[in-house]
């Protein structure tokens, strides 16, 4: 009997916790504000991040640029020579020298995708309703170990991320990625980690992504974050020269 009341004086106190499930949008709203919260994460207007690129013995220097309204420039530097990828909003294009290509030329939809996904300041969670996707509560899961909320984000064009949040601090440590190019679904695991706060916003300074299941990874090292650099918007734009179609 008085293990029974024990019970049940136990489940009694504890109640009004189990009662109250979180929302998705709940815990999206504390994910924003565990990384520095809503208005500050929306008054960024521009951004630049340097970082060391690695895989194997392959070693690169990376520069992202980020200004608004969806406008990414990413530039993939091996001995002196620079890979950019950029988009302003509307128009993909690349200059790729490795691929014996010195003259810029359009990106294909497909190839375009990530540059879009780069584009986004705030992080596709942010106001996930008014960008067009739907976000979903899958549940807990774990993530080596971390008890982690589960939150599946179907993105407009039809493609699947799910978010990984670490249940206590909030901040994303893991993203599945299924997206569709030419026909075909590839899954992408991305792991996040080494936060640190810049002008009051937590960034990830390691991130590690490859293909799901694969032992290779690449692994990018953050070595400087600047909030709201100069940047032309002649940066994002196509140059006036240019491939008269898309590259495949």
């Amino acid at each position: 009997m008085k293990r029974l009341l024990h019970f049940v004086f136990a489940t009694t106190l504890f109640l009004p916790l189990a009662v109250h499930s979180q929302t998705v949008d709940e815990i999206i709203a504390k994910n924003a504000q565990a990384r520095g919260g809503i208005e500050k994460l929306r008054s960024i207007k521009t951004l630049r991040v340097s970082a060391r690129l690695s895989q194997g013995s392959f070693r690169a220097t990376y520069v992202q640029e980020n200004k608004r309204n969806d406008k990414v420039r990413e530039e993939t530097i091996i001995q002196g020579m620079a890979q950019i990828q950029a988009y302003d909003g509307k128009t993909a294009w690349q200059i790729n020298p490795f691929g014996g290509r010195k003259d810029p030329e359009l990106m294909s939809a497909d190839d375009t995708k990530p540059l879009i996904i780069d584009s986004d300041l705030e992080g596709l969670l942010i106001d996930y309703q008014e960008k067009g996707h739907k976000a979903e509560l899958i549940g807990h899961d774990s993530v080596e170990g971390t008890d982690c909320f589960k939150i599946k984000l179907t993105l407009k064009d039809g493609d699947i991320r799910y978010y990984y949040l670490d249940a206590d601090s909030y901040l994303e440590i893991k993203i599945e990625t299924q997206t569709t190019v030419r026909g075909a679904v590839q899954f992408t695991d991305t792991m996040l980690g080494d936060y640190e706060q810049v002008d009051g916003i937590y960034f990830p300074l390691f991130i590690e992504a490859g293909e799901t299941g694969s032992e290779q990874k690449l692994r990018l090292t953050v070595e400087k974050i600047e909030i709201d650099p100069s940047l032309d918007d002649s940066l994002f734009s196509l140059p006036a020269s240019k491939s008269s179609s898309p590259s495949k």
